[in-house]
């Protein structure tokens, strides 16, 4: 079955050519270009992107594929006649690999010792480290379950929270009986309507002072706002990749209050990613031409109206 696949650069052209079928008519186009006069049937938009220009897909293209996990806002551009696929398997791996950084550079005092450094200052406090720390992880989805790899062999002792509870996984209903328990707490569940907002004043005050808040998920979990107002008085510390508002602004608190470790969104941006991202596409790629959908299709609105 001949195909359509849009890409959208040169480099990933380059890449995937000699790996896909000669019959497949690849081509570098993006939502917003002119039309090309036929049917995409795949559309792999950028890795980072803003979705307004989706809505103008309706009639040229059957599926989209992204390159990020997370799609909040996606659905308010997505047209009926046109499925959105996300990257399954891609940046779960990285994002936790980021949780532990950002807990261990925490734990470890880092954004001080680095700042030592550039004084030339040599000093050696004590830090909490993460052996014997209480480890509670909300969400155990993709990134979860990376996260709960590699925190095995740290000598932590980990608690898993879901939405709901199964075998020896907590639900989110409990949070109030486990978070005074908590040394570290770390959230990798997705953006929802459900979990906007999750981590508020009330959630937070329900740590134990001096316990370590990490976000590897999306800004709005969070209430920035009271965080900021916890951390700027010393009684929780902040690891965060995600925020709201993001970028973070210039000036903002988080920036330089002590105890708050700032990381500019890097989860799933690590070079390897085209080591994941490639075969997907490709794997893609070989579904449409059987005549099948793709695969992790998480918006479909039905055809077009």
């Amino acid at each position: 079955m001949n195909i359509t696949v849009a890409l959208p650069d040169d480099a990933m052209l380059a890449r995937l050519r000699p790996t896909v079928d000669t019959d497949v008519d690849l081509v570098v186009w993006r939502a917003g270009d002119e039309p090309i006069g036929r049917v995409i049937d795949l559309l792999v938009i950028p890795y980072v992107v803003t979705y307004d220009a989706l809505t103008q897909l309706a009639g040229e293209v059957r599926y989209v594929q992204s390159q990020s996990l997370g799609y909040d806002g996606a659905a308010n551009f997505v047209p009926h006649g046109v499925a959105f696929c996300n990257a399954v398997g891609v940046h779960e791996a990285p994002t936790a690999e980021l949780a532990l950084t950002l807990v261990l550079a925490s734990q470890r005092g880092w954004p001080e010792v680095a700042r030592n450094q550039a004084a030339e200052n040599w000093e050696r406090p004590a830090y909490p480290g993460l052996i014997g720390r209480r480890v509670l992880l909300v969400g155990v989805g993709g990134i979860g379950r990376e996260v709960e790899k590699r925190m095995a062999g740290f000598g932590a002792t980990l608690t898993r929270v879901a939405r709901t509870a199964r075998n020896d996984i907590h639900s989110v209903d409990e949070l109030p009986a486990l978070l005074p328990e908590a040394d570290i707490v770390i959230i990798a569940v997705p953006l929802s309507d459900e979990t906007r907002g999750l981590v508020n004043a009330a959630f937070l005050d329900q740590l134990p002072g001096g316990a370590l808040l990490v976000n590897v998920s999306r800004g709005s979990i969070v209430d920035t706002d009271a965080l900021v107002e916890r951390v700027r008085s010393g009684a929780l510390r902040s690891a965060l990749d995600v925020f709201d508002p993001e970028p973070l602004p210039a000036g903002h608190p988080l920036w330089s209050l002590p105890g708050s470790l700032v990381s500019p969104h890097l989860g799933g941006n690590v070079l390897s990613m085209l080591d994941r991202i490639d075969p997907l596409v490709v794997e893609q790629i070989g579904l449409l031409r059987q005549g099948l959908p793709p695969k992790h299709i998480v918006i479909d609105k039905g055809p077009a109206q």
